[in-house]
C-alpha cells in the first residue's frame, strides 16, 4: 500500500546524525526533527523513567552528564579489554564501564540494577531515527539504509546491524558513509560522466574519524539495463583519532587550565564532572567561531561555585594545541593512494565532507598535501552522506523506480581462510602443514561470492576465517582492530557421507561464502562435490531472494566481474569485464585448497540444514558477533512502551488542564453566560474548582486512565451548555441560507410553470412535489423559529443545524433532478410550413425569426459540444443568427418564445438557484 512504502536513510555519525526520507510524491528530503533543526545528536539521556534523545539529551548532558550517553560508535563491537574503551573512559570519566561478563564486551553501568550495551543505546537512538522519519513522512517506515566508516570490520558492522535490529528497523544496506556521499556527488552529476574515467578523492573529516576515498566514475554496459553510470571505489585511507571531537577535547582543557590559574577557587574544575560538561559545549562553540574568526571571548555563567569563567582564545592559540592532529591531516590522502596505486596526478579533484573540514588549517595543510589549485567544495558537506543514503534506499526498495547508478563497494581489510593438514613426507614420516588461502583481497570489490574447495579432506575437519595481511595499519590501529581471527569452521558428517556413497566420484568439500550489499561476510553453506551433491538431491537452481535482513545469510547477489589472482596480496582487476569465471576444482593430488568465484548456474541451495547432506557445520564465534547476551528486544520495546505511556500520561494531563483553564473562563463571556442557567453555572464553577485542587495534589501522581475519566467527567457536565453555545452560532449562516433556497426554488417554480402547455418538459406531479416541499419546508421554518423564540435561552433549543441542513439538502435534491431533466430534454418538433408563396416584406422578419428559432437545438450548443460548458452564475452560449435579436427576455416574454428557448429559462434559472 503506498501508505506504507516510504523508505529512510539514517547518516550515523558518531555525534550527529541526519534522516532523509523518500515517500510517494515526495523526493529525497531531509527529515527535520522536533526543534526543526536539520541533524540531531546522536545521545540518549537515561535517568530514573526519564528518556531523552537528540537536543534534549544534549541540554542534559550539562546537568547531568553521567545519565547522557555520546559517542557510541567508538564502542560498538570493542571488547573491555580494547585500548580504545580506556580511551573513551579517560574522554567521559562520569561514566562507569564494567565488562559484560558473557560476551566480553562493555557495558555503561547506569545504576545498580540498569546496566547497557553500546549496541542497545545505539538501538534507542536508531529507534528515535525511525520515530523522526516517520513524524516527518507521516506514515510508518520500516526499510533504511544505514551509513557506516568505511573502515569498520566485521564485528563493527554486525554490531550496528544489531542495534537495529533491536530498533525495529530493517537494514535494506549498511552503505559506506564515503560510498553515500561519493553516489550522492554521481547522481546529480550523471550527464557529466562518460566512458573516459574520471578520478575523485573525497576527503571526509568528520567529529571523530578521517576517511580520504579515492571514487573512479565511469559509464559500462550491462545486460539488464544497457550502459549506465558506474562508481568503484578504488582506494581508502583513514584515521580512526583524527577529528573535531579531538580539537574540541584539547580545547576544553585549555579553558579548564586558563580557569585553574585565575585561582578563583582552590578546588581543580578538572575534578568537577559538571563544570567539564559545560566547557566541551563552550569548547565546541569556540571550535566554530574560530574557524571565521582570529580570536574569541569564551565565558561561562556559573561554572563552579557559582564562578563564572571568561577568557580570551586565538586561533593561533587552537592551531597550537592541536598542532600534531593538523600533521595527521595528509596521512588519509596517502593511504588511499597507496591502497589504489594511483598517484596525485591522477586524481581530477579532490572534495572536502565533513563538518571539521571547515577549520581554516585543516584546509590549508591539505591543500598542500594535495598540490591542487583549491580544494573541492561543490557538495552540501553535511548532508551528501544521508541524500546518497536514501538514494540507494530508493533504488533497493520495490516501492521506486530510480535511474540505474551502479556501486561497486571495496573490502578495506583483506580475509583469508586457513586450515592445517597432516602430510606424508618423503622418507614416510607425518607432519602439519598449515595453508593460507586468501578469500577477499584488499580492496576487493562486493557484493561477491567465493567458494573454496578442500580435496583431500575425507573426514571431519575444521578451518579458520581470519583477517589476511594488515601490515599497512599503523600500530594505533592494530591496537584497537579486535580480534584478527573471525571464526571457526567445525564440519562434521564429513566421513560418514564419504562411506555412504564410497562409489561416487568426489569432487572435494566446498565451502560457499558470501560478502553482502553490507560488507558482511557470511558463509552461505558447506557441501560435498558435485556428483557426491547430486546424489542426495541437490537443490534448485534458483537464485535466493534479496531480503537484506542482517539474521539471513541468503543474499542474492549478481555474478561479479573481473578475475581474481591467485598469489596472496595481487590486486583484483577492474571489473569492466563481462566475465564470469567458473568454479576452480584443484587437482586431487594438490594438497591445497583453490578459492574460486561461484558459479551460479546449477547450484545448490543451502543445505545446512539437510540431514541428507552429511557434511554439516557450526560456527565458533570469536568475535562479537550475535546479541545472545544482549537484553535486546524485550528491554528496547518495554522502554519504547514506556515512552509512549509517559507521553499519552502527558497529553492527557495537559488536555485535563486545558479543559478546566479554557471552561472557567468561558463562564464570564458573553456568549455562554446568555444560555446558562445560575444552577448550572453554580455546579458546573464548583467542578471545575474541585478537578483544579484534585490536579494540585493528586493528579500529578494520578495515572493516565484516572486523567483520562476526570476529563471525561467534565466534558460530560459541560456538554448541554456548549451545545446551545455552538447551536445560536450556527444559526444566523443557516437560516440565511435556507430562506435563499426558498427564494430561489419559488422563483424557478414559477418559471417552469410559465412554459407553454406544448412544450412542457417537466411533468404536473414533478412541479407539485416540488411545490409541497417548498410549502412544508417555509412552514416549518416558520413554526420552528417561533418556537425556539418562545423558549429560554438555557433550554435545550428546538431549531437545530442539522434539522435545517436536512431542509436545505431536500430542496437542492428536488431541484436539480429538475434541472438534469432540463438539460437532457429534447424539443418537440414543429411542423414544416410546405407554402411556396412568397411572404410580403412587412413580415418577412418575423418569417425569418421563427425559422431560424428551429436551427438552435441545444445538443448544438458549444457547451454540449465540449468546448464551453456552462457554469453557474453564467448566461448559456447560444449562436445567434445574423439578423436576429438578441435582447435578453423577461419571464413575461417566455411565453411567446419556443420550448428550446424555455429550456434556457429553465437552466438559467436553476443555475442561479445553485449559485
Amino acid at each position: 500500500m503506498l501508505s506504507t512504502v516510504a523508505v529512510m536513510s539514517v547518516d550515523l555519525g558518531s555525534e550527529w546524525m541526519k534522516v532523509a526520507i523518500v515517500k510517494p510524491g515526495v523526493p529525497m528530503e531531509i527529515a527535520l526533527n522536533k526543534e526543526s533543526r536539520r541533524k540531531t545528536p546522536v545521545a540518549v539521556c537515561l535517568k530514573e523513567n526519564e528518556r531523552l534523545f537528540g537536543d534534549n539529551a544534549l541540554g542534559m548532558s550539562v546537568k547531568n552528564p553521567k545519565f547522557v550517553y555520546r559517542h557510541l560508535q567508538s564502542l560498538l563491537g570493542k571488547k573491555h579489554d580494547n585500548p580504545q574503551v580506556a580511551i573513551y573512559q579517560k574522554r567521559f570519566p562520569e561514566h562507569k564501564l564494567v565488562k559484560d561478563e558473557i560476551r566480553g564486551t562493555v557495558l555503561f553501568r547506569n545504576s545498580e540494577e540498569m546496566e547497557y550495551s553500546p549496541e542497545e543505546l545505539l538501538g534507542m537512538v536508531l529507534n528515535y531515527s525511525r520515530a523522526l522519519a516517520q513524524d516527518f513522512a507521516e506514515q510508518p517506515i520500516k526499510d533504511a539504509v544505514i551509513t557506516v566508516p568505511a573502515f569498520f570490520n566485521q564485528a563493527e558492522r554486525r554490531a550496528v546491524l544489531q542495534a537495529a535490529q533491536m530498533a525495529g528497523v530493517k537494514v535494506l544496506q549498511l552503505i559506506n558513509d564515503n560510498t553515500a556521499v561519493a553516489l550522492n556527488y554521481g547522481v546529480f552529476r550523471r550527464k557529466d560522466i562518460n566512458s573516459t574515467a574520471q578520478n575523485i578523492m573525497f576527503y571526509d573529516m568528520g567529529s571523530g574519524s578521517t576517511t580520504a576515498t579515492i571514487v573512479t566514475y565511469q559509464t559500462v554496459k550491462t545486460k539488464e539495463s544497457g550502459t549506465q553510470p558506474q562508481l568503484q571505489i578504488r582506494g581508502v585511507g583513514f584515521d580512526r583519532s583524527l577529528g573535531g571531537f579531538e580539537m574540541e577535547l584539547r580545547l576544553r582543557d585549555h579553558l579548564a587550565k586558563l580557569f585553574n590559574e585565575q585561582k578563583k577557587t582552590p578546588k581543580d574544575v578538572r575534578e568537577n564532572h559538571r563544570a567539564m560538561a559545560k566547557l566541551l559545549k563552550e569548547a565546541q562553540r569556540l571550535k566554530t567561531v574560530l574557524s571565521a574568526n582570529a580570536d574569541f571571548m569564551a565565558q561561562v555563567e556559573g561554572l563552579m561555585e557559582d564562578i563564572d569563567f571568561k577568557a580570551k582564545v586565538t586561533r593561533v592559540e587552537f592551531e597550537d594545541l592541536c598542532a600534531d592532529l593538523f600533521e595527521k591531516v595528509p596521512g588519509p590522502v596517502h593511504e588511499a593512494l597507496s591502497s589504489a596505486e594511483m598517484s596525485l596526478d591522477e586524481i581530477e579533484q579532490v572534495i572536502l565532507v565533513g563538518g571539521a573540514t571547515r577549520v581554516p588549517k585543516v584546509q590549508e595543510v591539505l591543500l598542500k598535501a594535495v598540490g591542487k589549485e583549491e580544494l573541492g567544495k561543490n557538495i552540501n558537506a553535511d548532508e551528501a552522506g544521508a541524500m546518497g543514503a536514501v538514494y540507494q534506499a530508493a533504488a533497493l526498495s520495490k516501492a521506486f523506480k530510480v535511474k540505474p547508478f551502479l556501486v561497486r563497494e571495496a573490502a578495506v581489510f583483506p580475509i583469508q581462510v586457513e586450515f592445517t593438514r597432516e602430510t606424508e613426507e618423503e622418507d614416510g614420516s607425518k607432519s602439519l602443514k598449515h595453508n593460507k588461502r586468501v578469500l577477499f583481497q584488499r580492496m576487493a570489490p562486493y557484493p561477491q561470492r567465493k567458494v573454496i574447495t578442500f580435496n583431500r579432506y575425507t573426514d571431519d575437519f575444521a578451518f579458520y576465517i581470519n583477517y589476511g595481511d594488515l601490515s599497512f595499519l599503523s600500530e594505533d590501529d592494530l591496537s584497537v582492530f579486535g580480534s584478527f581471527n573471525l571464526t571457526t569452521v567445525q564440519l562434521s558428517g564429513v566421513g560418514s557421507s564419504f562411506q555412504k556413497h564410497i562409489d561416487a566420484e568426489s569432487k572435494g568439500i566446498k565451502a560457499h561464502f558470501n560478502m553482502d550489499e553490507s560488507g558482511v561476510l557470511l558463509l552461505d553453506r558447506v557441501k560435498l562435490g558435485n556428483t557426491i551433491s547430486s546424489l542426495f538431491g541437490g537443490g534448485s537452481s534458483e537464485p535466493s531472494t534479496n531480503v537484506t535482513e542482517p539474521v539471513q545469510d541468503e543474499e542474492e547477489v549478481h555474478p561479479e566481474a573481473g578475475k581474481e589472482q591467485e598469489e596472496q596480496g595481487q590486486k583484483e582487476e577492474a571489473a569492466n569485464q563481462e566475465e564470469k569465471l567458473e568454479p576452480q576444482e584443484t587437482p586431487p593430488q594438490e594438497e591445497e585448497a583453490a578459492p574460486t568465484q561461484e558459479k551460479t548456474e546449477g547450484e545448490p541451495v543451502d543445505t545446512k540444514a539437510d540431514p541428507q547432506v552429511g557434511a554439516r557445520f557450526r560456527w565458533l564465534l570469536h568475535q562479537i558477533w550475535d546479541a545472545s547476551g544482549l537484553s535486546c528486544c524485550g528491554m528496547l520495546q518495554d522502554l519504547t512502551d514506556r515512552d509512549l505511556e509517559k507521553h499519552e500520561r502527558e497529553k492527557t494531563l495537559n488536555s485535563l488542564e486545558a479543559f478546566i483553564f479554557e471552561t472557567q473562563d468561558k463562564m464570564y463571556q458573553e456568549e455562554y453566560q446568555a444560555v446558562v442557567s445560575e444552577e448550572e453555572k453554580e455546579e458546573i464553577t464548583a467542578k471545575l474548582s474541585e478537578a483544579s485542587a484534585w490536579l494540585d495534589e493528586e493528579g500529578y501522581s494520578a495515572t493516565t486512565k484516572e486523567l483520562r475519566e476526570k476529563l471525561q467527567e467534565l466534558r460530560k457536565l459541560c456538554k448541554a451548555v456548549f451545545f446551545r453555545v455552538e447551536e445560536r452560532k450556527k444559526w444566523p449562516d443557516r437560516l440565511v441560507a435556507l430562506d435563499n433556497m426558498l427564494n430561489q426554488s419559488s422563483f424557478f417554480l414559477r418559471g417552469a410553470r410559465s412554459i407553454p402547455e406544448d412544450d412542457q418538459i417537466f411533468t404536473d406531479v414533478e412541479l407539485k412535489t416540488l411545490e409541497k416541499v417548498i410549502n412544508e419546508t417555509t412552514t416549518w421554518k416558520n413554526d420552528t423559529v417561533a418556537e425556539q423564540e418562545k423558549r429560554s435561552p438555557t433550554e435545550r433549543p428546538v431549531l437545530l443545524s442539522k434539522d435545517i441542513e436536512a431542509k436545505l439538502s431536500l430542496l437542492d435534491r428536488e431541484v436539480n433532478y429538475l434541472l438534469n431533466k432540463a438539460k437532457f430534454a429534447k424539443p418537440k418538433a414543429k411542423p414544416k410550413n410546405n407554402s411556396t408563396t412568397t411572404p410580403p416584406k412587412s413580415s418577412s422578419k418575423a418569417n425569418s425569426s421563427q425559422t431560424e428559432d428551429k436551427v438552435i437545438p441545444p445538443e448544438e450548443t458549444k457547451d454540449q459540444e465540449g468546448n464551453d460548458e456552462v457554469r453557474p452564475g453564467e448566461e448559456p452560449p447560444i449562436k445567434e443568427p445574423a439578423g436576429q435579436n438578441t435582447d435578453s427576455s423577461s419571464p413575461s416574454q417566455l411565453e411567446d418564445e419556443t420550448a428550446t428557448t424555455g429550456m434556457f429559462f429553465i437552466a438559467t434559472t436553476l443555475l442561479c438557484v445553485n449559485d
